[in-house]
């Protein structure tokens, strides 16, 4: 920078000095740390129900999206457009044309109903399916949404190199030197809009990714959402694998979770259809992580404060009590319910072996306490 100032201060003029030192000073604010990639000419999106009258703006519905022209006169079936990089007059049928928009123009949009099924007379559930770009989609519902919503879902582009994303309507391929800076530019819009709509207080963001692009979304990630906890988790997709010419074979993708607030997962019964492998007999379901210490050191001897007593109500299986550590001496037989209706579960291990859970009971009574809020306040709502 300051070879940069030696030659602003070099410059006569003194007003051209002084223009030119104050957009230099304006760059060196912009430091940014992590990810650096080009803010690309904004999106834009054809709007094929607006009428084409003198003065919008439109592009060639064959064409790229973004070279756009200005409607300076109508004649009959054709329009006479203002190109917008070198404003060259040119003629073209009103059937080639599309109305268009850049990315922060005002546009207004709203939901046209196409056809509704009801599945269910009985109940007041309900869905919506909105077709939209998804820009726009996520801009209509922050009207009505912000900050309300509990699960946002992205499966983007991949940017694997085939063509199989566009930018300003037209297709990114490998050959694209600036593939990577265009997807994040792209990407950067809609988690932004979609941070607008999750509720702070308890939600979550999923986006599915593969391995071309899971450093950069990682980033972009931690600098959009600097508040929330985030994890990435892999997902099998393939356990034979696909095979990738000369490289491994891919067997899974990524999904990143951003957590806000107080979200978290919580465990849920499965089905024999999120089996692993159906053809491996040595799967028979798939599992969560249970209360029960699993792997290394989980039997009671090795940690006897945490062998201690649960207590579930039969009807419910619902954990109403937690009992003290039993003493390494003590035979858990020797304790009993006294509580009717409510039965003592300890955390044994295949072959009737003392194991031990995995927290204490102070942490347990903390989550169990959680939850019961969290169940509270949806019954309000």
């Amino acid at each position: 920078m300051a070879a940069i100032n030696e030659l602003i201060s070099r410059i006569q003029d003194p007003e051209l000095r002084a223009s030119i030192q104050a957009e230099v000073d304006k760059l060196s604010r912009q430091k940014k740390f992590g990810l650096v990639f080009e803010d690309h000419i904004p999106e834009c999106t054809p709007l094929y129900e607006l009428p084409i009258r003198v003065g919008t703006m439109v592009a060639r519905k064959s064409g790229i999206i973004n070279d756009l022209m200005l409607v300076s006169a109508i004649n009959g079936d054709s329009a006479t457009c203002l190109q917008q990089g070198d404003g060259t007059s040119v003629e073209v049928p009103l059937t080639e044309l599309v109305a268009a928009a850049r990315f922060g123009e005002p546009i207004y949009p709203y939901l046209k109903p196409i056809d509704a099924v009801c599945n269910a007379p009985d109940s007041d559930l309900w869905h919506t399916l909105i077709e939209a770009d998804n820009y726009h989609a996520l801009q209509l519902l922050e009207y009505l949404y912000a900050g309300k919503v509990d699960c946002i879902y992205i499966d983007p582009p991949y940017n694997t190199g085939a063509k199989d994303w566009k930018y300003n309507n037209d297709y990114v391929d490998g050959s694209d030197a600036y593939r990577h800076s265009k997807w994040l530019s792209f990407m950067e819009k809609r988690l932004k809009l979609a941070k607008k709509l999750l509720n702070p207080k308890d939600s979550v963001l999923i986006v599915t990714i593969d391995e071309k692009e899971y450093l950069h979304l990682g980033c972009m990630l931690e600098e959009v959402f600097p508040d929330a906890n985030i994890q990435m988790v892999s997902s099998v997709i393939n356990p034979s694998g696909v095979a990738r010419g000369a490289d491994f074979s891919r067997t899974d993708e990524y999904l990143f979770f951003v957590k806000m607030g107080t979200a978290n997962p919580a465990a849920l019964p499965l089905s024999n259809e999120w089996r692993a492998s159906n053809n491996d007999a040595s799967i028979s379901q798939a599992t969560w992580r249970t209360l029960r210490r699993r792997g290394s050191n989980d039997l009671r001897n090795d940690r006897p404060n945490l062998f201690y007593p649960l207590y579930i109500e039969d009807s419910t299986g619902r954990i109403v009590k937690v009992g003290p550590s039993l003493p390494a001496e003590t035979p858990r037989e020797s304790v009993q319910s006294s509580i009717e209706g409510v039965s003592i579960v300890w955390p044994m291990k295949p072959g009737d072996i003392e194991g031990r859970w995995q927290i204490d009971q102070k942490e347990l009574n903390a989550r169990l306490y959680s939850n019961l809020q969290k169940s509270h306040q949806h019954e309000q709502e």
